[in-house]
């Protein structure tokens, strides 16, 4: 069973690079270079990205459809394509969407996708711990 910080680096993260490269790509006109300085990445990260060789598909589609995710992706490619550089700011807007990732339990949808042969009472439990780790901060 994956934690909730390896679905986040498997398949949240690459995720939200590729959203974030294509939008930098396509509302900007950043090169890949460009993109790749921007967000802490290679070059050949955002070439995969671009061609759909990396970033979860279907997790793609879930967080392009959540809003509040979309809006914080739009602030960080808004930010980066001023800055052209990795910033703290982004990299707390990216721990920003985790956090909203796990809080919102959007992954747990996630999770299901990636890995559905689990013990639904280790899956309940898990949201509760999720859940009171967010009324804790």
């Amino acid at each position: 069973m994956l934690l909730p910080s390896e679905i986040e680096s498997k398949a949240i993260i690459p995720a939200i690079r590729a959203i974030l490269a294509s939008k930098l790509t396509e509302r900007y006109g950043m090169s890949e270079c460009d993109i790749a300085k921007a967000i802490g990445i290679t070059q050949a990260a955002v070439s995969n990205y671009a061609r759909c060789t990396r970033g979860n598909r279907k997790v793609m589609e879930k967080l392009l459809s959540t809003r509040e995710v979309m809006d914080i992706v739009e602030d960080i490619a808004s930010d980066l394509s001023q800055s052209k550089i990795y910033t703290p700011n982004a990299m707390l807007r990216f721990t920003e969407i985790c956090n909203l990732i796990r809080s919102t339990l959007v992954i747990c949808d996630i999770h299901h996708d990636i890995e559905s042969d689990f013990d639904n009472t280790i899956c309940d439990e898990c949201k509760v711990n999720v859940l009171n780790a967010k009324s804790v901060r």
